[in-house]
């Protein structure tokens, strides 16, 4: 591939009243906080040199913020204040991230077992469109058909703070940061001992974390250590009302499943439903009732950091962790739709047939539900150092090692042997679908005998070196470069077993990629103190790029360039432009576990003008990564404006337009193939089907992926015809356009009892248009399913040794476009309630801070929707109450 493939590249009267708390507040202020572009926290221990040495998010250049980019920043005291027991709950508080206001969809399956950090909702293979670090660097990915980072490996009592930028980032950091970056950064230099532990409980659910840190600082040096252990319950559909398949109640559908405990029959076409067979009868039942809608987690993790002066002009660091985590979630009670037949010694007619279908579930031999454990692992070990040349200028250097492992256990019957236990001839291998509990044991054993077990490996190793300092002075200020060099290796090793535990079908893959990168960055300042003239304060360009060169998938160039402007003390004004990349996950491509071909006993869409018949003919279709799959790309620019007004002293405000033009995109390939003659119609999905196909077309359409529900297609073609084989496995065929309005108003005042604060920031989506094939045909994502307005509104002030704050948090509701009895998801607003009291020198507890949180204090549910779930826009564990204590030794 050649590197040109890249060059194009709640409410209103909350919002008044937060408004008019910040023109309130304005005053005299003894200090502020703001989103964009905060400055680095500071410890006791670090002085005014070490702040200056810091180099922050979305720039190579020490000591200077990225410029024409905004940083929305969440403080060591924001992480304590939100009360997170994971750092996924952290995340879930920044309007700009797709899981906003509820806790992330997780799977039972092997197929997303990792939550995923994503910025704008862009893009959902098995990589990331979100470049998330760890003290600015890379960590190892994980899960099985994904590639991204777990963040819960970061526990929120280590963080100092964090770091978000939602612009591109491949100028700076390469793949990945398309949506743009999120960087945690950990605590450093910490001196005797901390303890810190919560418990938190709802309806039905507990919840405890605890934290221990140990530190040492001898002056050039300093050794800290951090264990931190939490533990949570699961919570169950039947325990949160919200959480439903019958929605008639509240004007919608019934959607609750037919394979219940006690069976359904079904004999031409007409169902009966047990015990009663009454004609036209039918039981129902709620397969979310049994089934996690939060799974129960444990999670152990160690973080070691040490830092030593070697010289005074040589510094070393050297970081390491381990975490562990093991999670168990509860899906509904395992089930059959199948055939039983007159053989069978079990067999009771309704009228004269001779077989019937039956629908049922195991609950009464197997549970009402079915446990899916796994376990992940991660560690990772990043030496540093720090170099002094002279002159101002300094070399770092990093290298970075990180492993993960991921397992999971999806629970499943051999359907194979069921099918047989329906047609068997005697009562000692047939089953009794109409009464469970009277099968032999035996039969019932050989259904459980299955396995399906999924494992995968994946390694990180890379190497950088970057050099930065002053090239020259201009009247502005200094002119800075920084450049350097970068080696990255990653590798996967994926592993798949299903079937009976003693003969399971396998299927193992491995692929590893290597990455060499050169990039530079340079900072210059037209106009500073030095030649300020009126409404000319301040002028900073910026221009950065890097090329990297893959030996999978060819090399790219992205640049960026960036402007701050200062017209007048109090406002200053920025923008950039840049191109991103994503380079596919090794988890979609070589490494992608998951390909396969299925056949479906029927044909879902046949082409206008084919015989009737076709629609009896059965179809295959293949699944999963492709080889050939290429970067996905992203032209990426904003524009904005920061306040800072001398007329109202203590607030803050930004407000940033983005835009980004996202190509390229990896998605699975469904490409309407159940649309209709529309799907035929578009030229673009001719390369990715085959109608009437033979043996070897077949063979060589699906390019080696296993068989899935069938031996082999050799074996399929000797007993089928089938109608067409279709390609749905991930490719790069959409685009997304999409552009919006980021803001934050900040406001802190000092009082004679304390102080008072208040902010309100979010993002306003202004158009989201996707297209599944990249065919010019755009589809208005704002129109159907999608929400404008992501907002985060606080008050909080602090009285004596009292901390206090509230924070309402609003997701938009959004349309809802072909469904006649829902034309609209509505909005969701929930209260969370913050305090903390320092003790002082009281006591035994001299140095200790208690603390209460009250997540979502009016129980609010989230909006309904007429869907299997029966909610959207949003999730909550309900009102949960959390008391927690941090001290000091």
């Amino acid at each position: 591939m050649s590197a040109n493939i890249f060059e194009r590249r709640r409410a209103g009267l909350v919002s008044v009243s937060l408004m008019t708390m910040t023109i309130a507040l304005a005053g005299p202020a003894m200090a502020q906080t703001t989103t964009a572009n905060p400055p680095p926290a500071k410890d006791d221990k670090t002085d005014a040199s070490e702040v200056s040495e810091i180099v922050v998010t979305g720039t190579l250049l020490r000591g200077v913020a990225p410029v024409g980019t905004n940083v929305i920043g969440v403080g060591k005291d924001e992480v304590i204040a939100s009360g997170a027991a994971n750092t996924n709950d952290l995340l879930a508080t920044i309007p700009q991230i797709s899981n906003f206001n509820g806790f992330p969809a997780v799977s039972a399956s092997f197929g997303q077992p990792i939550a995923q950090t994503n910025l704008r909702g862009l893009g959902a293979s098995g990589g990331t469109t979100t470049l998330v670090l760890l003290n600015g660097h890379r960590v190892v990915g994980a899960g099985i058909l994904q590639t991204y980072v777990d963040p819960t490996v970061i526990p929120p009592g280590i963080i100092d703070r964090v770091e978000v930028i939602p612009d591109g980032g491949s100028s700076i950091y390469g793949s990945d940061a398309i949506g743009g970056v999120v960087n945690f950064i950990t605590r450093k230099r910490v001196t005797g001992a901390e303890v810190s532990g919560k418990y938190g409980v709802a309806d039905g659910y507990h919840t405890f974390d605890s934290n221990l840190t140990i530190g040492k600082d001898w002056g050039s040096g300093s050794l800290s250590a951090s264990y931190a252990y939490a533990w949570h319950d699961d919570i169950q559909g039947r325990e949160r009302a919200y959480v439903t398949q019958d929605n008639r109640g509240t004007g919608g559908t019934d959607r609750r499943a037919t394979t219940c405990a006690q069976a359904n029959i079904s004999v031409a076409g007409v169902s009966y439903a047990l015990p009663g067979l009454v004609a036209g009868s039918q039981n129902r039942c709620d397969t979310t009732d049994y089934a996690d809608v939060y799974p129960r987690e444990r999670r152990h993790t160690v973080f070691v950091t040490l830092d030593q002066e070697i010289s005074d002009d040589l510094t070393v660091n050297v970081t390491g962790y381990y975490s562990i985590r093991n999670t168990n979630m509860k899906t509904a009670a395992l089930s059959t739709n199948s055939t039983i037949t007159s053989a069978n010694p079990y067999f009771r007619a309704i009228g004269t047939e001779t077989s019937q279908s039956v629908l049922f579930n195991y609950a009464s031999v197997f549970g009402d539900s079915t446990d899916n454990p796994a376990k992940f692992s991660s560690e990772g070990l990043t030496p540093t150092f720090d170099l002094n040349l002279g002159h101002g200028w300094k070399l770092r250097g990093l290298a970075n090692f990180g492993h993960s492992y991921s397992e999971t256990n999806e629970a499943s019957i051999n359907s194979t042997y069921v099918d047989q236990a329906l047609r068997a001839t005697t009562t000692a291998t047939a089953l009794n679908p109409y009464d469970l509990t009277q099968t032999n044991g035996a039969v019932l054993a050989a259904i459980r005998d299955y396995t399906n077990i999924s494992k995968a490996k994946q390694d990180l190793g890379e190497g950088r070196l970057v050099a930065d300092g002053t090239l020259f002075s201009l009247p502005g200020g200094d002119v800075r470069l920084a450049v350097g060099a970068e080696y990255h290796h990653e590798s996967i090793d994926a592993a798949i077993a299903f079937g009976p535990k003693a003969t399971p079908k396998r299927n193992a893959v491995s692929s590893s990629r290597n990455v060499k990168s050169v990039f530079g960055e340079i900072l210059v300042p037209l106009v500073g103190a030095g030649n300020a003239r009126p409404f000319l304060q301040a002028l900073d360009l910026t221009g950065s790029v890097r090329y990297d060169d893959y030996n999978d998938v060819g090399s790219t160039t992205n640049p960026k360039v960036g402007f701050n402007y200062t017209p007048f003390d109090g406002v200053r004004i920025r923008g950039n432009w840049g191109t991103s990349f994503h380079a596919p996950s090794l988890a979609d491509t070589n490494g992608a576990v998951d390909a396969r071909v299925t056949s479906f006993p029927i044909a879902l869409n046949v082409r206008p003008g084919d015989p009737a018949g076709s629609a009896l003919r059965p179809i295959l279709y293949i699944s999963g990564g492709s080889p050939t799959l290429r970067p996905e790309t992203a032209d990426t620019w904003s524009l904005g404006a920061d306040f800072k007004p001398k007329f109202l002293p203590g607030v803050t405000a930004s407000v940033t337009y983005y835009n980004v033009d996202f190509s390229d995109v990896i998605s699975v390939n469904a490409g309407g193939f159940n649309g209709g003659a529309a799907f035929y119609a578009d030229a673009s999905n001719a390369p990715y089907y085959i109608l009437n196909p033979t043996l070897a077309q077949a063979q060589a359409f699906s390019r080696g992926a296993r068989a899935d529900n069938f031996d082999s297609l050799a074996a399929f073609f000797a007993t089928n015809s089938p109608y067409a084989i279709y390609d749905l496995r991930r490719y790069n065929r959409g685009r997304v356009k999409q552009d919006g309005i980021d803001f934050d108003v900040r406001a802190y005042r000092a009082t004679s009892f304390g102080s008072l604060s208040a902010s309100f920031g979010g993002t306003y989506t202004l158009n989201r248009k996707t297209s599944d094939a990249n065919n010019g045909v755009y589809v208005d994502r704002l129109k159907n399913g999608v929400g404008h307005f992501n907002y985060v509104a606080t008050l909080g002030g602090t009285y004596g040794k009292v901390t206090g704050r509230a924070t309402l948090i609003h997701s938009g509701g959004y349309p809802i476009v072909g469904e006649a009895v829902q034309s609209k998801v509505g909005a969701y607003d929930t209260v969370d309630l913050y305090a903390g009291l320092d003790l002082g020198d009281f006591g035994p507890m001299q140095g200790a801070q208690l603390t209460l949180n009250v997540d979502n204090l009016f129980d609010k549910a989230p909006p309904w929707r007429n869907a299997n779930s029966g909610y959207a826009n949003g999730s909550t564990l309900g009102r949960l109450v959390s008391v927690g204590v941090r001290t000091k030794f």
